[in-house]
């Protein structure tokens, strides 16, 4: 479990995760196929510490589909085809930075500069979405988002789509006067990309925020 998150959250909230993985394990345990693989639920937060946090863009919950899950939101297993919603993302990146179309499908390096790439749900059964929803984990990822709305250090939230605002829901994630900006479009899946997302130019507007707030911006170029 990664400390340098955990370190930030109550006994509860802690209590909260163990059981949560404990229960997608013994699902696995039972003949359940859950994604992502048991020791990537928070893969998130290992790749992105604390103290390298600059955005945090807010997912849903993990793909359901073999070989695309690898925790971190929007992001799949590189050899995995992109799903329809990776797709748009990157049409966006190209037209927003005017970077190369990524022959990759990991977001992985971006989780590495410092973007959080985290879903509300973490884990998912095969083949049905939002089939954790009920679980318990956006009380877990609320704390997250919680501490990093929280943090004395400038950050970016990126939300696309209404579940990820409401994930976002009472936070102080858009407050300039304390280094907070929000960022919000429609989501990039296929029944929403058209209606907003698709020119709002996520990336450069992170990018120009940072600068504002003094901290060195994401390349989000990839390979």
């Amino acid at each position: 479990m990664p400390k340098n998150w955990f370190e930030y959250l109550d006994k509860d909230t802690l209590e909260l995760a163990i059981a949560l993985t404990g229960k997608a394990e013994s699902l696995r345990h039972q003949g359940h196929t859950i994604y992502p693989p048991q020791d990537k639920i928070f893969r998130a937060l290992d790749e992105t510490p604390v103290k390298k946090l600059k955005v945090v863009l807010v997912g849903q919950d993990p793909y359901i589909n073999p070989g695309q899950a690898e925790g971190l939101c929007f992001s799949v297993t590189n050899g995995t085809p992109a799903p329809p919603s990776l797709q748009n993302i990157f049409k966006e990146l190209v037209s927003d930075t005017g970077c190369p179309y990524p022959t990759t499908t990991s977001l992985l390096p971006w989780a590495r500069q410092g973007v959080l790439l985290l879903n509300t749900t973490l884990t998912v059964e095969r083949g049905q979405s939002n089939s954790h929803a009920n679980w318990g984990w956006d009380r877990f990822t609320h704390q997250i988002f919680k501490v990093a709305a929280s943090l004395e250090k400038p950050v970016v939230f990126i939300a696309w789509g209404r579940s990820a605002r409401d994930a976002l829901a009472g936070l102080p994630v858009q407050d300039p006067k304390r280094n907070k900006i929000l960022i919000t479009s429609p989501h990039p899946s296929p029944f929403s990309a058209d209606k907003g997302f698709f020119g709002s130019k996520p990336f450069s507007k992170a990018n120009r925020m940072l600068a504002m707030m003094g901290v060195s911006p994401v390349d989000w170029r990839l390979p």
